[in-house]
């Protein structure tokens, strides 16, 4: 973060620097500008750069340890785009039964707490969609869909699974706590349980697959469709109603057929993979 500051002052302006821009702000071209570059430089530093470190300190190679030096079948990749795309509905579905959760009222603090955490990323989120431009939505792509595919992926799937794996000896908990710290990361607890079982989908990928690129091109997937959405939505090109599938009552058959596809095509893509599969040998860090 320091070194970024000090790289950003010549661009932003040493003023800009001395006053990091809130949520108060985000009527600033200038400040929500800003605000992106931290998000790339957070990206990147928070993200990309320890598991690489952690491959050297550990494997002496980033991509052994990583799983990246592993390849998988063409047909794999398209089943992993099909299955992220057919799962919408049931991720929608479980978003808007999140988004209901109320706590007791002696929890009310807590449930406040969050809410104000919810509506602060949400805010931001839709400052930082609110692009005019091909250019505009070709960065978003790249700082919500590219980088946090890259950088969760090898974090939560390559590094923390790996340790939590190891520790349990069991490639299911391994996945699901790791599941579980990637959700509660994002600080969004009224989408906890959808972004838990995403993490959960990454995780099998990358144990039944045994690379790394079938969970970051499914996270890749699932990001880019919703940046896309948003846009498009917002250029009045497509229905508003392509974001509510899974969540009114007269799409809850995309909700079945949806939780259908997901069992079917993460079978095929099990059984595709079935000799690269990842044993507990493969995790172990010396």
């Amino acid at each position: 973060m320091v070194l970024s500051v000090i790289v950003a002052i010549p661009v932003f302006g040493l003023d800009s620097m001395m006053s990091i821009p809130t949520l108060n702000d985000l009527g600033n071209p200038g400040s929500v500008n800003l605000l992106k570059y931290f998000q790339v430089v957070q990206s990147i530093g928070l993200f990309i750069v320890p598991p690489m470190i952690l491959g050297l300190l550990f494997l002496g190679s980033v991509k052994a340890y990583l799983f990246l030096n592993r390849s998988t079948t063409f047909s794999s990749f398209l089943l992993v785009i099909l299955l992220v795309i057919s799962a919408s509905p049931f991720i929608n579905f479980l978003g808007e039964l999140n988004s209901q959760m109320h706590f007791p009222e002696w929890l009310s603090g807590i449930e406040r707490w969050m809410q104000d955490s919810e509506d602060k990323a949400d805010k931001l989120t839709e400052v930082f969609l609110n692009v005019n431009s091909l250019g505009g939505l070709l960065f978003n792509l790249f700082m919500i869909a590219v980088l946090p595919a890259i950088g969760e992926e090898l974090l939560f799937r390559g590094v923390i699974q790996r340790i939590f794996t190891n520790m349990t000896k069991s490639h299911h908990w391994g996945i699901w706590i790791s599941a579980i710290l990637f959700s509660a990361l994002h600080m969004q607890f009224f989408g906890f349980i959808p972004r838990m079982l995403l993490g959960v989908l990454f995780g099998y990928l990358l144990v039944w697959s045994g690379t790394m690129w079938l969970p970051m091109i499914a996270h890749f997937v699932n990001n880019g469709v919703a940046v896309n959405l948003w846009y498009f939505i917002h250029k009045n090109m497509i229905s508003p109603e392509m974001e509510n599938i899974g969540t009114t009552s007269d799409s809850y058959y995309w909700v079945i057929l949806s939780l259908i596809l997901i069992a079917v095509l993460m079978w095929l893509i099990k059984r595709e993979n079935k000799e690269n599969r990842l044993t507990l040998n493969d995790l172990q860090e010396y």
